[in-house]
């Protein structure tokens, strides 16, 4: 989830948009381990942030997600993102001994 840091309208839509789509997708997928990572961009643009990183990182924990901040324009942070993007969905993908992804089989 990319964040413009230069914009506050993003944090209420984070709350009233994109948290009842990661709600479904758990229901529907009935697993927690979704791979989620808070990202707010425009860090080249420091001198018109409206949303301070602290905020970020409270939302982030809020979700339990990791919090990057990034700026597509100067490449700063990207390649990290991308690495720690690759880390969340192996993290994702690793079943767990008890996890059943439906009510007939069990992952062993």
């Amino acid at each position: 989830m990319v964040i413009a840091i230069t914009t506050r309208l993003f944090i209420g839509l984070f709350n009233q948009d994109i948290k009842p789509m990661r709600d479904q997708i758990v229901r529907v997928k009935r697993y927690e381990k979704v791979p989620l990572i808070l990202v707010g961009n425009k860090v080249d643009l420091e001198s018109e942030r409206e949303v301070l990183s602290a905020e970020g990182r409270a939302l982030a924990q809020e979700w339990g997600c990791p919090f990057m901040e990034t700026s597509a324009k100067s490449k700063t942070m990207v390649d990290e993102l991308f690495a720690e993007i690759v880390r969340q969905m192996n993290y994702a993908s690793l079943p767990e001994k008890q996890d059943q992804c439906c009510t007939t089989c069990i992952v062993q």
